[in-house]
């Protein structure tokens, strides 16, 4: 699928405020509400806007702890067999495999200290979990929903 700047506009608007109206979208991108909602419907037919969801902060929910794991597999463990065992975890926010002696980073968040020991010894209780590494998270610098483009 071709994507245009236009398109590219309109993603980055959606991903500051998915709740913005096809009418305050077509005021900053200069098209009709119609018009970008066509735009929004392709986009979605296409799999490049896969939902819209509410961001919702961690600490206002309790879960005030977060934590990057290296895991580091047995043998030849896949890519999929980590993607299923993390999903198991409900304090796993993220999991990516990468390059480097680990085999995949894992984004955690619990309640606590306790909760995030608790996580991580499951996590290090799957079969093919070899050893890990643990970096605590003190503050956020960074954070961004989305991908591409300014939607200002």
């Amino acid at each position: 699928m071709q994507i245009d700047a236009v398109d590219q506009r309109i993603i980055a608007l959606l991903v500051a405020d998915a709740r913005a109206s096809y009418a305050d979208i077509g005021t900053r991108v200069s098209l009709s509400a119609p018009a970008v909602k066509r735009r929004v419907d392709r986009l979605r037919a296409a799999g490049v806007i896969r939902g819209f969801t509410a961001v919702v902060d961690p600490a206002s929910v309790g879960w005030t702890t977060e934590a990057f794991v290296e895991l580091f597999c047995a043998g030849r463990t896949t890519p999929a067999q980590i993607g299923a065992a993390v999903r198991r975890h409900p304090e796993v926010v993220g999991a990516y495999t990468v390059s480097g002696e680990a085999d995949a980073l894992v984004h955690l968040r619990a309640a606590d200290i306790a909760h995030l020991e608790e996580a991580l010894e499951r996590l290090r209780a799957e079969t093919f979990v070899t050893s890990s590494r643990s970096t605590i998270v003190l503050s956020r610098l960074v954070e961004s929903p989305g991908v591409g483009p300014s939607a200002r």
